[in-house]
């Protein structure tokens, strides 16, 4: 079936999230030889084991793996939208390098029958870890037909591990790691969480809680990027992932008619939830809970491998707040865990040089490479080896030929930075707190949470550029002179203001659609007056009280505002890529006070 361009764009994206590992390590001319057999899998699912689906894989076999000389194991599966045929490069090249690799196709993907339940931890985590068992040596799981007439032969020739990490003996017991990105990243901790016989993951630009992905609200946050009032809905990112789960059940439907009911291709609660968000703006208890119950946010307590955290600096789907709970939450629980901000991701899924080659794959020249495999040397293959830095981060103004490393800065924690304030002075941003000036900036939201802005366009902006412009009396915009010299911020900016918003102030004790929602985003003006939303991260706000400050923690950057140019905060009542607040409303922030105030993680 042809599909159109943006939502083929979206497909790439996933797929590269998918095969992100393609590029690991060793060259075609310097592997091993190994062997590709396509395999399908029975496996039973849900919370009461009841749901049979099939699984169709490849398993990747170093000719050199026997049962007396066993190998490690990879376990890898698909971005959104994709299959295993996505992860043929992780398959090919960990091979090469002496691992059993299995690659498999999601739920609801690439062949696999049954639905997509968002990496539910009761369905395919539950799958997943029947595909350990599997690599572990267990019978009856793993067949060549797709109607499980014919058994495959139990695999010899994977590394058995004693006990598991709960200190359970097991006779199915592979050394396994799982590697993916987005959704075959959160499969990660979904299986971990169920099964403690995996060793270790690398997740890749996946999400934290997928609430706040979908319909994300960045103040009053309670833990990590949650709050307790449900934020503002994203349109685009919804509309695209939709569009690619029904293709995908449409194209399978004849040999899985039953998962086009009631919800096409997807779990039940889906359909709803986006009806509730398209026509309120948001989400409700309901959807939320589910959607937090396939998150790695409601059950972090179970993942107590270690983690290597990657995620991407151009993300507008899963930014980079979201690798950041999920890191401070394994991290406060004791949890081995390290973290790598990239440049690429669901917004840009072009790699720098040097990071990730997808075709080429070679450590000695790719930053990403070298670091991933190194982490699975030293988990899969109890080797002695360095897995890196805590933290590192690509600066893209670092010039650089050859590998990525010189524009990775590092660090032995996180965060990094120091708190740098620029006050909201009329319609400045200053640094001198006796300087604030008086004045006010007034603005009004729109009716049934129209755009008011011409953000860039989620998924299809490449397609359909737009000026990155706010309608006049939309907004308010406080913005710095010209910067006498370079500012570096790495993090989270925080903005602290405090709104006068009368109608807001009566609606707001209705609920959540009474409430005020606005839109936080942060520019760089160059010396020519262009201004540019940093890598299109906008902040959805609804205020929990608008006769109270608010702090607005906007989504992580790495980005240098350049000596000469400027810095500018503004405040919007509509966003292109959101649906705002359903009723409008008058706004005015009056300055004059050092309490409404931009704060900005600065490194030197």
């Amino acid at each position: 079936m042809h599909r159109t361009r943006p939502i083929a764009a979206l497909a790439a994206a996933a797929a590269l999230a998918a095969g992100t590992l393609a590029a690991t390590t060793g060259t075609a001319a310097a592997a091993p030889a190994y062997t590709v057999t396509p395999l399908h899998f029975a496996v039973k699912t849900g919370a009461d084991g009841a749901t049979s689906c099939d699984i169709v894989g490849d398993l990747y076999l170093p000719r050199s793996a026997s049962a007396s000389k066993p190998v490690p194991a990879i376990l890898t599966t698909n971005g959104f939208g994709g299959s295993k045929d996505d992860q043929a490069g992780i398959g090919k090249a960990f091979a090469a390098r002496g691992y059993a690799v299995l690659s498999y196709s999601g739920l609801g993907f690439g062949g696999s029958t049954c639905k997509i339940t968002l990496d539910d931890p009761d369905v395919d985590g539950r799958a997943a870890s029947q595909l350990v068992s599997y690599l572990g040596g267990k019978k009856g799981i793993a067949f060549t037909d797709a109607t499980h007439t014919t058994p495959a032969p139990a695999l010899k020739v994977v590394k058995r591990d004693k006990k598991d990490h709960r200190g359970k003996a097991s006779t199915n017991d592979p050394r396994v790691g799982m590697v993916g990105g987005s959704y075959g990243g959160q499969i990660q901790y979904a299986a971990a969480s169920v099964d403690p016989r995996i060793d270790t993951i690398v997740p890749i630009i996946t999400w934290n809680d997928l609430s706040y992905s979908l319909s994300p609200n960045n103040t009053s946050q309670t833990v990590g990027v949650q709050t307790a009032i449900p934020g503002a809905a994203k349109l685009v990112w919804a509309l695209g992932f939709s569009a690619l789960g029904v293709v995908d059940g449409v194209q399978n439907a004849p040999g899985d008619p039953g998962r086009l009911l009631p919800c096409p291709n997807f779990a039940t609660f889906v359909c709803p939830a986006l009806l509730t968000a398209a026509t309120t703006g948001t989400l409700d208890a309901a959807s939320t809970a589910n959607l937090r119950h396939a998150s790695v946010a409601s059950y972090v307590k179970k993942i107590t491998i270690p983690t290597l955290i990657l995620q991407g600096e151009h993300d507008t789907l899963f930014n980079l707040n979201e690798a950041t709970a999920t890191y401070r939450a394994l991290q406060a629980q004791g949890t081995e865990v390290k973290m790598i901000w990239q440049k690429w991701g669901h917004s840009d899924s072009t790699p720098a040089p040097g990071e990730i080659d997808l075709a080429n794959p070679d450590p000695a020249t790719q930053y990403e490479t070298k670091r991933v495999a190194a982490w699975f040397d030293r988990y899969l293959r109890d080797k002695k080896v360095s897995t890196g830095p805590e933290f590192s981060y690509f600066r893209d103004w670092v010039t650089y030929s050859g590998i990525a490393t010189p524009a990775y800065a590092t660090a032995k924690r996180f965060p990094v930075g120091t708190s740098t304030k620029y006050y909201l002075s009329g319609k400045e941003l200053t640094r001198s707190s006796s300087t604030v000036a008086a004045g006010s900036q007034s603005f009004v939201t729109p009716v049934a949470g129209l755009p008011t802005s011409t953000d860039h366009l989620d998924v299809v902006g490449s397609y359909v550029p737009l000026p990155e412009i706010d309608l006049p009396g939309t907004s308010a915009a406080w913005t710095t002179p010209a910067l006498a010299e370079k500012v570096d911020v790495v993090g989270s900016p925080k903005l602290t203001v405090r709104v006068d918003a009368p109608g807001a102030a009566v609606s707001q004790a209705t609920g959540p659609l009474g409430k005020l929602v606005v839109f936080a985003k942060v520019l760089d003006v160059d010396a020519a007056g262009k201004a540019t939303i940093i890598n299109d991260l906008v902040a959805p706000v609804r205020v929990p009280d608008v006769t109270k400050p608010f702090t607005v923690t906007l989504p992580g950057i790495v980005h240098r505002f350049a000596a000469g140019h400027s810095l500018r905060v503004v405040l919007a009542g509509g966003s292109t890529n959101y649906r705002g607040g359903l009723t409008p409303n008058p706004v005015t922030i009056t300055t004059g006070s050092t309490g409404q105030v931009l704060t900005l993680p600065v490194v030197p």
